[in-house]
């Protein structure tokens, strides 16, 4: 088949079926300037021509890429809204977004001597050692998950998540202001 040939049998398949949502992530690596770059943002544009659904265009740090830039980014960028989403807050109103996150993530363990609600209870810990990223905090639990069936211990406790090292922002974010001061832990020469 031509790439027009597949393209009229996605759509056509979409359209058959129903499909409202389409989810796009890491959106952040398409460079329309390369070349399947370029066919590949070609190819988004008439999909969303052609398919009567909302796309939902999921990235890093998108509005400093080369997506929206350049003649075939303005189009995309016409067919988009940009919904910038910082950290997962701790608290919304009355709500505890974070903390009702680390309830449905440790609802889906399955360690033995793990203490139901010990996770929760570290709602403030987890948020200030993760910046509130959900990809920091899902890498935290699941390596500590792993390092606990790994020991025998089988539960997951504050000591076992101070001792994983995380992702370069989730590090960064955590460190104590004092680590960045210059004379800080080192001597002056």
């Amino acid at each position: 088949m031509t790439q027009a040939q597949i393209t009229a049998a996605v759509c056509a398949t979409y359209a058959q079926v129903g499909v409202r949502l389409v989810l796009i992530d890491e959106i952040h690596r398409l460079n329309p300037y390369t070349a399947t770059g370029a066919e590949t943002a070609d190819l988004l544009k008439d999909l969303t021509e052609r398919i009567g659904a909302t796309f939902v265009y999921a990235g890093i740090d998108v509005a400093r890429s080369e997506l929206f830039s350049g003649v075939r980014g303005a189009q995309l960028a016409g067919r988009a809204s940009l919904i910038d989403f910082g950290s997962f807050p701790a608290r919304l109103g009355q709500q505890e977004p974070f903390k009702e996150l680390i309830t449905l993530m440790e609802q889906a363990l399955d360690l033995d001597h793990h203490k139901a609600g010990s996770l929760p209870r570290l709602a403030s810990y987890l948020h200030e050692r993760t910046g509130g990223k959900i990809g920091s905090l899902a890498r935290l639990i699941r390596q500590a998950a792993i390092d606990a069936i790994c020991d025998g211990s089988e539960r997951i406790t504050r000591a076992s998540l101070e001792a994983i090292q995380l992702d370069h922002f989730a590090e960064e974010h955590y460190r104590p202001r004092t680590r960045h001061s210059p004379t800080h832990g080192r001597s002056r020469r």
